[in-house]
């Protein structure tokens, strides 16, 4: 059964805060007193999770849009969903894919609309001109460097696959109304759940060698196959009748989807010597695809009717 155990998974450890993520904090705490709204981008597939329950604390009493990203990567459906979760919560949320710049647009419009009421206090005062002062807020590879590249319309960020690519603090003019402060991305300190750890790790969040790629894997596969079991087949060649007939098997349910697991690498030609199967390289697909969009269009965490 390699490394999949009867319960799953093994305990993970998610704790990871590197060094410099406690400076980011402390710089952010100051940044706020300049700014007057916040811009927070959370990953369209994993809205909670990627929300960053440290920073949502600290910046408690700012405006905010919440910019749902990589929403092209997202089940549409639940895409709506998100969007109709956060109005009710009384904060407004967009839509955004900023590799193909859609809802950029209605993201700026969207801060004008927010900030109107307060620009023109500062006009009445006599402070004609003065700009939005805009801070953009995200945990390590939600797309942030993406984002503001497509809102400021140039290449003023630099933007990498790594999480945490995002290192310098730096203003960046938007238009004749707006300005935007960029901060490196930030994790908290301590993960809420192994759930949320998880979810984390399927995105790509955390580095894959935070935790063990075949378990992130394992997990991610289970998931599809209790809710997108469609796209499954179609990615790998198999058949809904193979997939069922597997899964009720009487043995524990993780060998069940495990051996899942290995037809998929059979299928992809992970072989190595003796005819076994390379799981290592198997996750690897499995992971790379969802977060490519291979497998279509994914939401991890989902709301109901």
């Amino acid at each position: 059964m390699s490394r999949i155990e009867d319960n799953g998974y093994h305990k993970i450890n998610l704790n990871w805060y590197p060094g410099h993520m406690a400076k980011t904090r402390r710089q952010i705490e100051q940044d706020l007193k300049i700014v007057d709204i916040i811009i927070e981008l959370l990953d369209a597939r994993i809205p909670i999770s990627s929300r960053n329950p440290d920073i949502l604390n600290l910046t408690k009493n700012k405006k905010r849009v919440i910019v749902l990203n990589k929403s092209d990567l997202a089940d549409e459906r639940q895409n709506s969903k998100w969007i109709d979760y956060f109005y009710k919560h009384g904060i407004s949320a967009v839509l955004v894919d900023s590799n193909s710049g859609k809802g950029i647009d209605k993201c700026i419009l969207e801060i004008e609309k927010i900030m109107e009421d307060d620009m023109q206090k500062q006009s009445d005062k006599g402070r004609k001109g003065r700009k939005i002062r805009a801070m953009v807020l995200g945990i390590p590879n939600v797309g942030k460097s993406s984002f503001i590249n497509r809102i400021s319309k140039r290449t003023t960020a630099e933007v990498g696959n790594r999480p945490g690519v995002t290192k310098q603090k730096q203003w960046i003019r938007i238009n004749e109304k707006i300005e935007l402060l960029d901060t490196p991305g930030i994790l908290w300190p301590k993960f809420e759940s192994e759930e949320v750890g998880l979810n984390l790790a399927f995105t790509g969040t955390i580095k894959e060698n935070i935790l063990q790629r075949t378990e992130i894997a394992y997990q991610l596969l289970k998931f599809l196959l209790e809710n997108y079991r469609k796209n499954i087949c179609e990615r790998y060649g198999l058949t809904p009748e193979y997939i069922e007939q597997t899964l009720n098997q009487e043995q524990p349910e993780n060998f069940n989807i495990y051996e899942i697991m290995l037809e998929i690498g059979r299928k992809r030609g992970c072989i190595v010597s003796g005819g076994n199967i390379d799981e290592e390289k198997t996750a690897r697909i499995i992971l790379d695809e969802f977060k490519n969009g291979r497998l279509g269009k994914i939401t991890i965490e989902q709301k109901g009717e």
